[in-house]
């Protein structure tokens, strides 16, 4: 018998789905979460479950919260299931469903930012924290710093009343409690960014130089912004995931989260207004988080990066059957042993070549079943995070980049948007637009491409790069994907 999730059917629940064992009624807001997706419903809320199933700080509970379309289908798919979410940690032969009950509520969501602004005046709320992308940070993708010109920012530097960006609702809910003499509240970024904190502190305080100086001095000097390192593989929810967990665990959930089951966090520990024992949970708290996050970012979102692109191109939809392929896990292995990982700086306590291999059987985790568009969507954000950096650092040490080269070369080939078969499908990234007809004109003048200024920066300006990147793209268009991959295996590219 399927039983529909909310508070009500928990009694009712299959015994191999684990649910908490705290009651409901006792926990308190202590977080506010802004962008509540499916890997904030498989990472921090996970771990805040586990804590408060250990019976302590049922005073950090979650709030949700969003302003964008995608918040508003959340909320709407939540609330009638009392907020709780079924996780499935996916294992080959040894799926384990969890149901999570650490969210509260889920402010309202309109047209713009007031009501979660208005929500932020309760002082019980000591954290706010973000998952909201790589590109949700009004950040230039060449340079990596905050942008004064972002649409949104132009938008709440003018009418900060009525904010319709994250940074514009944090500032304006920022401003009232100090107004109001309360203290602030901590953010917490917790996106696959270099120096999250930082980047988020930035696009505040930067928005705040618009409109008040003395605003702009009060976050800079008042409110914390920790650095974080965050890691879990989650996939999209499609309705593979709700038949299967119907079939599998008998619960009918309208947005179950499905994930491997590895997971970790690691975080700096500044929240001058308290935080959870989440150490006791398995967080690792060090001021080292910088290391941490590079590694990551380099190797694993990297890698992603890395494979998404030639997978797409070949039409292989799952990143577990990529990682099946000889070629597609030969390109990535030399990739990450030749040019990535020697561009990583050592991290306290890990061996590097270890963690990659411990990514590498991540990523072929059948179980999991993510996709290579989600992979290879938002090239524009991602590329210029995971990919040049790299390229930048081994351009800057006179080192060979064939092999990042190639991977800019794919990503270029894929804007295109036409599979080897010649099947065309939708680029999903905020500027396709305009890397399209880059891309194709890109044909028959690899520089079109790199005339993104944007978001190759300086990389575009090495004679090195251009060259390799040139050499790559057309052996893509006149030999095809497999040829061009197979000639950079054998070091001919």
């Amino acid at each position: 018998m399927i039983q529909s999730l909310n508070l009500a059917n928990m009694v009712n629940l299959p015994r191999d789905v684990s649910r908490p064992s705290y009651a409901r009624a006792e926990l308190r807001a202590g977080i506010l979460h802004i962008g509540v997706g499916n890997f904030h419903r498989s990472h921090q809320a996970v771990y805040l479950d586990d804590l408060f199933n250990t019976g302590k700080d049922y005073d950090w509970a979650l709030i949700g919260a969003g302003i964008r379309f995608g918040d508003k289908a959340m909320r709407q798919a939540l609330e009638p299931q009392d907020w709780l979410t079924t996780v499935v940690e996916l294992e080959p032969g040894a799926d384990v469903a969890r149901v999570t009950g650490v969210m509260t509520g889920f402010v309202p969501v309109g047209e713009d930012g007031r009501a979660i602004v208005e929500a932020l005046d309760d002082p019980g709320l000591r954290i706010v924290s973000l998952t909201i992308t790589e590109g949700g940070y009004c950040i230039d993708p060449a340079t990596g710093v905050f942008n004064p010109e972002h649409p949104e920012i132009v938008h709440d530097a003018a009418r900060l009343e009525a904010p319709k960006g994250v940074f514009g609702v944090l500032l304006a809910a920022l401003r009232r409690r100090r107004d109001q003499g309360l203290a602030p509240f901590t953010i917490m970024s917790c996106d696959n960014i270099p120096h999250n904190g930082q980047v988020a502190r930035e696009a505040v305080a930067g928005l705040a130089d618009l409109v008040d100086s003395a605003l702009a001095e009060y976050v800079r000097e008042q409110v914390a912004f920790p650095n974080s390192m965050v890691d879990r593989i989650t996939p999209a929810t499609t309705d593979r995931e709700r038949a299967t967990l119907a079939e599998r665990f008998g619960i009918q959930d309208n947005w179950p989260v499905f994930c491997e089951p590895f997971r970790q966090w690691v975080l700096e520990d500044n929240f001058p207004s308290g935080r959870p024992a989440l150490e006791e949970v398995g967080v690792t708290f060090t001021p080292h988080v910088a290391a941490f996050e590079l590694m990551k970012l380099r190797i694993l979102n990297g890698g992603h990066a890395a494979i998404a692109y030639p997978a797409g191109l070949l039409g292989i939809h799952f990143v577990h059957e990529a990682m099946v392929d000889p070629q597609m896990r030969g390109f990535l292995d030399k990739l990450e042993r030749e040019e990535i990982i020697p561009c990583v700086p050592s991290v306290p306590g890990v061996d590097l070549q270890g963690y990659y291999q411990l990514i590498a059987q991540r990523f072929a985790n059948p179980g999991v079943g993510d996709t290579i568009p989600r992979l290879a969507k938002d090239g524009s954000n991602r590329q210029p995070k995971f990919i040049l950096p790299s390229t930048r650092d081994r351009l800057k040490a006179d080192a060979d980049v064939t092999g990042l080269a190639l991977v800019s070369a794919l990503w270029c080939r894929y804007c295109a948007g036409l599979t080897e078969a010649r099947e065309p499908f939708t680029l999903d990234d905020p500027n396709a637009g305009r890397l399209k007809p880059a891309a194709l004109a890109a044909k028959d003048d690899p520089a079109a491409f790199l005339a993104l200024r944007d978001i190759f920066g300086d990389v575009a300006e090495s004679p090195l790069f251009r060259s390799r990147f040139e050499m790559a793209l057309n052996s893509l268009w006149r030999e095809g994907t497999r040829a061009t991959l197979q000639r950079y295996l054998k070091g001919a590219l």
